[in-house]
């Protein structure tokens, strides 16, 4: 299911935006930035701070997840059936090395996502002919303008 392309976006990008709906069916968009790939079929996230994001994946545990790549105007949709690990459930430890973040002693919950259907996203740009390497020059140089002095701070 999972490419190695889809991997190595996830593996690069780790923001991924999280698109959840509420009981009431209110849809809700959240960023993490925590991913992880676990295997060709399942990816996970850890929860830091969305209690909406739980909450509605515990009352349905339908999800989307949208990764892009803000350069070259690709990336790739994944949804699925969520499961959440609360910290102290015995997966949890088995699940947090994946993550590899430094805000692992933060994270309550860990939860993984059963990958069901992958497809790509791309920008209408390339409809129109545009290339990567085209894409990639413009945007660096929009990001370089958004930057203090129009550089970007390492």
């Amino acid at each position: 299911m999972l490419t190695s392309d889809m991997k190595r976006l996830i593996e690069e990008q780790r923001l991924g935006f999280v698109a959840t709906a509420s009981p009431d069916g209110t849809p809700n968009v959240s960023p993490k930035g925590t991913f992880a790939v676990l295997d060709d079929r399942t990816i996970a996230f850890g929860e830091i701070r969305s209690p909406g994001t739980i909450r509605n994946l515990k009352a349905n545990p339908r999800i989307e997840v949208n990764f892009v790549d803000a350069f070259v105007r690709k990336g790739y949709r994944f949804a699925g059936t969520a499961t959440v690990v609360e910290r102290g459930e015995p997966a949890f430890d088995t699940l947090l090395p994946h993550l590899r973040s430094s805000l692992a002693h933060r994270i309550r919950a860990i939860v993984t996502i059963s990958v069901t259907r992958a497809l790509p996203l791309t920008s209408p740009a390339y409809d129109d002919g545009a290339s990567e390497p085209e894409l990639r020059r413009a945007w660096t140089a929009r990001f370089r303008l958004l930057q203090p002095s129009e550089r970007f701070e390492e």
